[in-house]
């Protein structure tokens, strides 16, 4: 059979940034095997499969695959689904913002598209789950060691490396700089002994050291153990970033924002909007979102197995 799919840069303004998507909007009939053998022939860091909802006040179910194993959640392709719908579903309303609510292992996610003369121009998601978090995490020595760098580097201050997760975990490594977070080479060796059979195994590092005015902070994420070396945008780790920042906030109450940069020693400049929402001392919301564009739209012939 043939199957329609679109494929979208998400987390940019502009062609050739941000992170690749595959979507297959109409997927029905397509097996989890074949799901999974599509995703590892676009190979990108996640695809997309579009089906009708099992679970009432859905609007779509999505399942997500990396190249190796399917999620339960991942923030680009959420966003970057909405986009896509955005473009194609003609029974939304484009004059104004627009709420879907996707179906996802995880949970319902709600995601509002922002539109602009009928044109999708922006989708945020908010958080299926408010996080968890973990400080059973390797040492300095051996964090620096995966990472190839100088135990001088990492900071020990009130940001230390902590586990968190909005539905994926990621382990949260802060760094001194910019140069630093350059400077990373990811040792898989040593990934391997230390970090591939835990909680968190993705390594989402990051400075209070950008490049770009208006940015925060400047990241990179490498999660080898769900078959992506490195990423150049990632939704489910900025999720859960808005936790371990919020966490970090002395004010008990108010909605506080970071945008992130990412992707850019990959040569993807990549840029996502957080967004996290305290009363009382404790985390309420979280919010991620950006901007995404139209790359290309084709058809795969399916063969029947």
């Amino acid at each position: 059979m043939t199957y329609s799919f679109y494929t979208v840069d998400v987390f940019t303004d502009a062609i050739f940034g941000g992170n690749q998507l595959a979507v297959f909007p109409n997927a029905e009939g397509l097996s989890s095997e074949i799901m999974q053998k599509i995703a590892a022939e676009f190979n990108f860091s996640e695809t997309v499969f579009i089906l009708p909802p099992t679970v009432n006040n859905a609007t779509k179910k999505l399942r997500i695959f990396t190249p190796t194993q399917e999620l339960p959640f991942a923030g680009h392709p959420t966003l970057g689904t909405a986009y896509i719908l955005g473009f194609t579903d003609n029974t939304i309303n484009k004059n104004d913002d627009y709420k879907i609510v996707f179906e996802e292992e995880v949970g319902l996610v709600l995601v509002k598209v922002k539109f602009k003369n009928k044109q999708p121009i922006y989708t945020e998601l908010t958080s299926p789950q408010l996080p968890e978090f973990s400080n059973q995490t390797p040492s300095v020595e051996e964090l620096a060691s995966i990472l190839t760098l100088d135990t001088e580097d990492l900071k020990q201050d009130k940001y230390y490396p902590q586990a968190v997760s909005c539905g994926i975990p990621f382990l949260f490594i802060p760094l001194h700089n910019r140069d630093a977070l350059k400077r990373i080479k990811l040792n898989s060796d040593r990934w391997q002994q230390i970090l591939a059979n835990s909680w968190a195994s993705s390594l989402y590092v990051f400075c209070f050291d950008p490049e770009k005015e208006g940015s925060n902070i400047r990241a990179r994420m490498f999660a080898p153990g769900l078959g992506v070396i490195e990423d150049p945008a990632t939704g489910s780790a900025a999720t859960a970033f808005g936790g371990y920042l919020g966490i970090r906030e002395t004010e008990e109450k108010g909605i506080f924002h970071w945008r992130i940069e990412q992707g850019f020693e990959m040569g993807r400049p990549s840029f996502l909007e957080v967004k996290t929402e305290k009363s009382g001392g404790n985390i309420n919301n979280i919010w991620v979102g950006g901007s995404s564009v139209l790359v290309t739209q084709g058809t795969m012939e399916i063969p029947n197995y």
